[in-house]
C-alpha cells in the first residue's frame, strides 16, 4: 500500500513534526502554494498527477528530512525514480519562487562567508565482535552453528 498524507493527517502535533520537520500550520501553507503553483503551471494543458498535492509536499518533506533514496520514496509512494525526482525538484522549485519558504541552494555552501560547523567522527578503530572461526570450519569440515538448520522434534 503507497505512503500517503492521510496517514499522518491526524497526528499530534508533536509527532507529525518528528516526521516532517514542520507543524501543521507550515504543512498547509506549503500545500496552498503548491496548489497555487500547479494550477497556474497546469491550467490548459497535462496529464492529472497520480499523487495528491499533499502526497507531493508529503515525498519532498520525507527526502529531505529522512534522507531516502528516490529509489525508497518510489516504492514508498507507488511511483517511478524518475517521478519523485521531478516532484521533489519541482516542489522545491515552486516553494522557493513563492518567497514564503526560505530553501538554501546548494550553492550557498560555496561562498566564503558562510560560517559552516562541521563534526568528523572516526569509526575507524572501533573494534566489532565477531564469532571465533576455527580451523575445521575455515577448511569446511564443519559448519558454523549458525549456518545449521534447526531441529524439529
Amino acid at each position: 500500500m503507497p505512503l500517503s498524507y492521510a496517514d499522518f493527517k491526524h497526528a499530534a502535533d508533536s509527532n507529525f513534526k518528528r516526521e516532517f520537520g514542520v507543524n501543521h500550520v507550515t504543512f498547509d501553507a506549503m500545500c496552498t502554494v503548491l496548489a497555487a503553483n500547479y494550477q497556474r503551471v497546469h491550467q490548459r494543458r497535462g496529464r492529472k498527477s497520480k499523487l495528491l498535492i499533499a502526497d507531493k509536499v508529503t515525498l519532498m518533506l520525507r527526502y529531505y528530512r529522512k534522507y531516502n533514496t528516490f529509489a525508497e520514496l518510489s516504492f514508498e509512494f507507488g511511483i517511478s525514480e524518475s517521478t519523485a525526482h521531478t516532484i521533489v525538484t519541482h516542489t522545491e522549485r515552486a516553494l522557493k519562487n513563492s518567497g514564503q519558504f526560505n530553501l538554501l541552494d546548494k550553492k550557498v555552501l560555496l561562498d566564503d562567508e558562510v560560517e559552516l560547523d562541521i563534526l568528523v567522527v572516526d569509526a575507524t578503530g572501533t573494534k566489532i565482535q565477531r564469532p571465533k572461526k576455527t580451523k575445521s570450519v575455515l577448511l569446511g569440515q564443519t559448519q558454523m552453528p549458525h549456518a545449521q538448520k534447526p531441529v524439529n522434534h
